[in-house]
């Protein structure tokens, strides 16, 4: 709600869900959802029975459609309480009582998680009577896509025992592992005190001489623990390799797509797009690189000068200063470096979002209205933003912390884009509110990539220019820089299926997907330990968390590009492409708005949009 106040920043009011963990309203959901393990429990072991002592005379159709009514039930309730505990202690982490009952929560939600496991090996025993199934119950027709996906998950489980071995013992293995790494790298500082942390964030300082002094300190400090964090990933990656065997997966990279559900098709049409486009990034951060030298805004010798035209490692983030800018007195005008009040921050947001839908407009208007955003920045509060969405009543919370700058724009329609996805699937039973991790992002980059171009549009001058290199640094990160991760990824899974690997091998192995993506865009100032900072590589669930993020940007580029093309009418087509994304492959998804994923014609078309922003660029740092 808009107020008098140019101060105000609001706070969410969570009535409409629960307005206390001691309310009659909280206690009654907390003891449905208990009574729907319950349910669920009896359920299950009387198909256990049936299967076991009288298969012949077991109705699996009625069993699985009472099954997933309940379920459906059991996942809106677990979400929503899951969602509220979170949201209530993420606001005040200081509580006891918040995080008692986060954990209470949690612990519920093994149980429905083991529930799970027997519920997919009775499906995939009882497959045979899929047909059946949806001839005597067409009202879950719309389920055959999770059901058979859920039955080809099953097929690559190992046994009951070796499932609960391999689970108990990662704990002790890969899991322990990556926990080592995040150890280390939480608990490094330099000589003075200065966190890892402190010291990456210092690659976004305008300061020249800081940003390389942190990037030297950061790798020695990665070499001083090359050889615990290499052992981490060495065998965090052969558990990896071991396990996938043993489910039958040919590599890793197929076990990633199937979460991802994507075809080779589409994941080599997307990785081949953005290699096709590498010399177009190559380009930008050679002209950044020009730029900062012009400005004398680096520390590097060689960095933007001919010979060595590519960009420090440690430049890659750095702002932009013109010298013309300086005492200038115009902040006020400038998009990147006025103060914004909340309220116009909202008013901006709005206005982006009725630019495209009229449905997506009063969709964040009422979010707004209701006090569904909290954004006001207080103690025990935690830092960055999300959105957290609500099964019952179909609600979503958005938490951010507003500090008026330029980048809490993008924040907030980012997340308002994640509300609104989530806004579009009303109707949908629970089970349906899971998408892979490649739609994820669609909405809230989509909403960003409005808000982005729009303020391209209207900005001038070296101001344009600013935003346009916050645009591409961003984008580049995604495509560049996670096309760098996937190439090393995949060269250490078929590494590790020939033997042991060292800090060397890994840094060698970096360096060299570096060469392949960055190649001349970089000069000789590279980091080769970027192997030991990003997290991703050491997670036991999922593999190659890298190219969804690229598919995400690329995707929602392509979307943007049509509803330029198209007009107002994309946007009833946007929306249901959104409804939907839980329930079908990317491609079907797709194909149903009328785009085919699996070739490149669709991603270039996204790229072409940047590519523009790249030869602007490149001229202003020509001629400056």
């Amino acid at each position: 709600m808009e107020s008098t106040d140019k101060n105000f920043v609001p706070r969410w009011n969570l009535d409409s869900i629960y307005s206390s963990l001691q309310s009659k309203e909280y206690s009654a959901a907390l003891d449905e959802f208990k009574a729907q393990i319950e349910n669920t429990e009896g359920l299950l072991k009387t198909a256990d029975r049936f299967t076991r002592e009288s298969n012949e005379n077991f109705d699996f159709a009625a069993w699985l459609a009472a099954y997933l009514k309940n379920y459906n039930e059991l996942i809106a309730n677990e979400r929503t309480l899951a969602a509220y505990a979170y949201i209530i202690y993420s606001t005040d982490t200081t509580s006891t009582q918040y995080l008692n009952n986060l954990s209470y929560i949690e612990k519920l939600g093994i149980q429905t998680r083991q529930q799970y496991l027997k519920f997919s090996t009775l499906l995939l025993s009882h497959s045979s009577s899929l047909n059946e199934f949806f001839t005597r119950f067409p009202e879950f027709a719309e389920y055959k896509y999770l059901l058979e996906e859920t039955i080809e998950e099953t097929k690559h489980q190992m046994t009951a025992a070796e499932e609960n071995l391999a689970s108990d013992m990662t704990r002790t293995g890969g899991s322990a592992w990556g926990q080592l790494q995040e150890q280390i790298i939480s608990n490094l500082h330099d000589q003075s005190g200065k966190t890892f942390n402190e010291l990456r964030n210092d690659a976004f300082s305008s300061d020249a001489n800081l940003r390389k002094n942190s990037w030297q300190t950061e790798k020695s400090l990665l070499e001083q623990n090359q050889i615990a964090l290499a052992a981490s990933l060495n065998n965090l990656k052969g558990e990896t390799v071991t396990l996938n065997k043993r489910r039958h997966w040919e590599n890793a990279l197929d076990r990633s797509r199937a979460s991802s559900r994507i075809q080779k098709a589409t994941l080599d049409a997307l990785i081949s797009s953005i290699e096709d486009s590498l010399p177009i990034w190559r380009e930008y951060f050679k002209a950044k690189a020009l730029l900062l030298r012009k400005t004398k805004a680096t520390a590097s010798k060689t960095a933007g000068s001919p010979g060595h035209e590519g960009i420090a490692f440690y430049d890659l983030f750095a702002p932009l200063e013109f010298p013309q800018e300086k005492n200038s007195g115009n902040d006020s005008a400038s998009l990147l470096s006025k103060k914004w009040s909340f309220d116009q921050a909202r008013d901006y947001v709005l206005k982006e979002y009725k630019s495209f839908s009229q449905d997506m407009y009063a969709f964040a208007k009422n979010a707004f209205d209701s006090g569904w955003i909290d954004a006001e920045i207080r103690s025990g509060k935690v830092g960055g933003a999300y959105d957290e969405d609500f099964p019952k009543n179909h609600q979503s919370r958005i938490l951010t912390n507003f500090t008026g700058t330029f980048s809490d724009i993008i924040t907030l329609s980012h997340e308002l884009g994640h509300a609104y996805h989530f806004s579009c699937m009303k109707g949908k039973p629970a089970l349906f509110f899971d998408y892979p991790m490649t739609l994820a992002e669609t909405a809230s980059t989509f909403a960003e990539t409005i808000v982005k171009q729009d303020m391209i549009q209207q900005a001038e001058g070296s101001d344009k220019i600013k935003i346009i290199d916050l645009d591409l640094q961003d984008t580049s990160q995604v495509l560049v820089d996670i096309l760098c991760r996937f190439y090393f990824e995949q060269s250490v899974f078929e590494e590790c299926e020939k033997g042991e690997l060292n800090a060397n091998d890994f840094c060698r192995l970096m360096l060299n997907a570096q060469e392949k993506t960055y190649g001349c865009g970089l000069n000789e100032e590279r980091h080769e330990y970027m192997w030991a900072v990003k997290s991703h590589y050491y997670s036991t669930d999922f593999d190659f968390y890298n190219y969804p993020y690229a598919f995400g940007q690329l995707f929602a580029a392509g979307l943007y590009a049509r509803s330029k093309k198209e007009g107002p009418a994309f946007a009833k087509t946007y929306a249901s492409l959104l409804a939907d994304t839980g329930s079908m492959s990317c491609e079907d998804l797709c194909k149903k708005a009328g785009f085919d994923i699996t070739t490149k014609d669709f991603w270039k078309t996204s790229i072409q949009m940047y590519a523009k922003e790249v030869e602007e660029f490149k001229a202003f740092a020509e001629n400056l």
